[in-house]
């Protein structure tokens, strides 16, 4: 049986914390969301569009740790993760067709 409060002021509590925990989970499926996009993006062979994806995810992670709903550092460590994929995916695409010339 979930906890029921009886006095007033627990009551405004809980009210405010269901609005939260709604806020706080639609702003945590938004960052999932679009870090798996991007990382599909960046897997791609698209380097525009992948440092596009790349900004966007960014973006929401970071304002997703302004506001309290994740960590800071998780936010960082999500866009330099996504970043580094980016970077080795890419900078191995354009090293590849440079090496068969002889």
């Amino acid at each position: 049986m979930p906890h029921i409060p009886n006095h007033p002021s627990a009551r405004k509590r809980h009210r405010q914390s269901l609005k939260r925990q709604a806020r706080n989970r639609a702003v945590k499926t938004r960052a999932r969301t679009i870090t798996k996009q991007a990382l599909e993006v960046i897997q791609g062979n698209d380097k525009q569009a992948a440092e596009q994806a790349l900004r966007g995810a960014m973006k929401v992670l970071y304002k997703a740790a302004s506001k309290g709903t994740i960590k800071r550092n998780t936010a960082a460590r999500k866009v330099a993760r996504l970043s580094r994929r980016l970077h080795h995916v890419h900078a191995a695409a354009a090293q590849a067709p440079a090496a068969p010339q002889s």
